[in-house]
């Protein structure tokens, strides 16, 4: 199993981009792509749909040695006994967060500027999702923050830092440029004629960088 520190390249099902009968084969495609971590994100769904999807994409993802990550749900995490569990802002701190899944679970933050950056530091955070960079139909409502602090988060934090939000395969030589070392990529994955050779493809450039 892959750990986070050793990630640069994090996928996210998203069930905003995939039906849930997609899901399973979805997983398969990112993985055999190359990507890293892979995290579940299904915002409009219920605790226990949620679960179920965890469970469908468990044994493909620890197949593959990539690790799973639940985004928001804490319950979801632990019930399942997945590798990782990542929190917003707005939802629970990461004491809470790693009191609920467990030691051997890995919790990740959203930052989006560098006062949330150093903050998650100091807070325990494993991880952190640093972004929305570029205007994103993943997140609509978030304001994006640009490529400028992407140096200087790096400088400032020494947690692994996945720049997120819009990030694709015509983007990623001036994400590398700014400072980025660790990529989040959503729709350009999700929406791909050849998931996997998308995934592959960005995958070797993001690695030679």
């Amino acid at each position: 199993m892959k750990s986070i520190q050793e990630a640069r390249l994090y996928g996210i099902v998203d069930l905003g981009y995939v039906t849930a009968e997609n899901v399973a084969t979805m997983t398969d495609q990112l993985c055999l792509g190359g990507v890293d971590v892979l995290q579940l994100r299904a915002k409009k769904q219920t605790a226990q749909e949620i679960e179920r999807l965890a469970r469908v994409m468990l044994p493909i993802t620890r197949s593959h040695g990539v690790p799973l990550v639940i985004n928001d749900h804490l319950q979801v995490a632990a019930a399942v006994g997945s590798e990782g569990v990542h929190v917003g802002q707005d939802d629970d701190a990461v004491a809470r967060a790693r009191a609920v899944v467990g030691p051997e679970c890995f919790v990740g933050k959203s930052t989006h500027s560098l006062a949330q950056a150093v903050a998650a530091q100091e807070e325990g955070a494993d991880y952190i999702g640093f972004g929305p960079l570029y205007a994103t139909g993943t997140k609509p409502d978030y304001v994006p923050i640009g490529l400028n602090d992407i140096t200087e988060v790096h400088r400032r934090v020494t947690l692994p830092i996945f720049c997120i939000g819009g990030v694709n395969a015509g983007r990623l030589d001036e994400v590398i440029a700014a400072g980025a070392r660790r990529v989040v990529v959503v729709s350009a994955f999700l929406q791909a004629a050849d998931v996997s050779c998308e995934v592959r493809a960005l995958k070797q450039r993001l690695v030679v960088a």
